[in-house]
């Protein structure tokens, strides 16, 4: 099983145009408090039964941040490819390896070479 990753957005059941979308400023004015990170999204949306994620592959834009870790290790995924780890020295992300890496949860970088990216699942 294959999880491709779609969108950070709004919980299902409010529009976000009524929400903030800045990065900066006071937190209840930032999407911060409000936003399902892609992951979450992925895990939670799955239509199909949840015990299909074990041993599944989920790929991202960003490495995890550590609440995402999170879910992806109770769910059962057991690898992740992730394009970019630019939030690497961060305390999120050292947590999230460290919980992988105790989870024996694989995680790998893929490099694109190309202008056109090709899953096939």
């Amino acid at each position: 099983m294959i999880i491709a990753i779609g969108y950070n957005g709004c919980p299902n059941g409010f529009d976000d145009v009524h929400f903030p979308w800045d990065r900066e400023g006071e937190p209840l004015n930032t999407k911060y408090l409000y936003v399902c990170h892609a992951e979450m999204n992925a895990i939670l949306n799955y239509r199909g039964n949840r015990k299909e994620l074990e041993n599944a592959k989920i790929y991202v834009d960003l490495f995890p941040c550590n609440e995402c870790a999170k879910l992806i290790i109770q769910s059962g995924i057991k690898e992740v490819i992730y394009l970019s780890d630019k939030y690497k020295d961060t305390d999120g992300v050292i947590a999230s390896k460290r919980l992988f890496d105790t989870c024996g949860v694989k995680y790998r970088q893929i490099k694109l070479t190309g202008k056109d990216v090709k899953l096939e699942l």
